[in-house]
């Protein structure tokens, strides 16, 4: 099972090479059930691993000018402070046994993979809806600091509470509401992920046991993976690539509900 995790990690990476979202709402499943994590430790790791990866490919953007790093700066302070926050202060509270509904358990573990997969099918209604953002930009209105800082806190509670990094929210925010080229979005999109998930996994030190040799080797093959994904988009169709890759995610998310819940 270690052999198919590793390969998934370079899959994951190149899905983010690609597309520069999507690839991360994978990364919690494979450490559960490849790695044998349990989930609230796979939601670390996960940060860690998304958030290294991201950087990478982030200072790849920045090279070919597709970074803007006053945008992500500006986003994120909000979702920063939020991911922080989130893990270093809710994640420790919350208990292993939540509750019962008769003899049914509801457990931090069940909690976190159930909510991981509604995420899961969300993330891939959006990547297989996706239409053309950049055709909407005009018709946008400027939107208030106020209203971003609302909508950096909202992904700083997915990023803290279940290790994703909230790409495929982040593009759509960074497109039409301060209508950056969708080039660009993607790259500042990486860049705030980045920042989200380092600034989460360091909420974490302390509290969790890190086997950094294992989890190192998943962040160096899933930055592997974002360097030749990024090669690869070059030839590839971007947009039939997302929409099946959405059709994965949403089975893998229909896949973890059933599984945990009724099996």
């Amino acid at each position: 099972m270690h052999l198919a995790g590793y390969i998934a990690a370079a899959l994951i990476g190149i899905s983010l090479g690609l597309m520069g979202g999507g690839g991360s709402i994978l990364t919690v499943p494979v450490f559960v059930y490849l790695f044998g994590l349990n989930p609230p430790l796979a939601t670390s790791y996960s940060l860690f691993v998304v958030g290294t990866t991201s950087l990478a490919g982030a200072i790849d953007n920045y090279r070919k000018g597709w970074l803007n790093i006053k945008t992500a700066l500006l986003f994120g302070v909000s979702s920063v402070v939020t991911v922080f926050l989130t893990r270093k202060f809710i994640i420790p509270r919350i208990p292993a046994h939540i509750a019962s509904i008769g003899k049914f358990n509801i457990t931090s573990s069940l909690a976190i993979m159930v909510l991981f997969a509604i995420l899961m099918l969300a993330a891939s209604i959006s990547m297989i809806r996706s239409k053309n953002l950049a055709g909407k930009q005009a018709g946008q209105k400027n939107k208030s600091l106020f209203q971003l800082a609302l909508y950096g806190i909202a992904i700083g509670i997915v990023t803290g509470l279940l290790g994703a990094g909230g790409g495929f929210l982040l593009i759509p925010a960074l497109v039409l509401l301060l209508h950056l080229p969708m080039k660009e979005a993607v790259g500042t999109s990486l860049m705030i992920i980045a920042m989200n998930s380092l600034t989460g996994f360091a909420g974490d030190l302390g509290y969790f046991t890190i086997n950094w040799r294992f989890l190192l080797e998943v962040t160096l093959i899933a930055i592997a993976g974002i360097v030749a994904g990024g090669i690869a988009a070059k030839k590839v169709n971007g947009t039939a690539l997302k929409k099946a890759f959405g059709w994965f995610v949403l089975v893998m998310g229909i896949y973890i509900i059933i599984k945990e819940i009724f099996l």
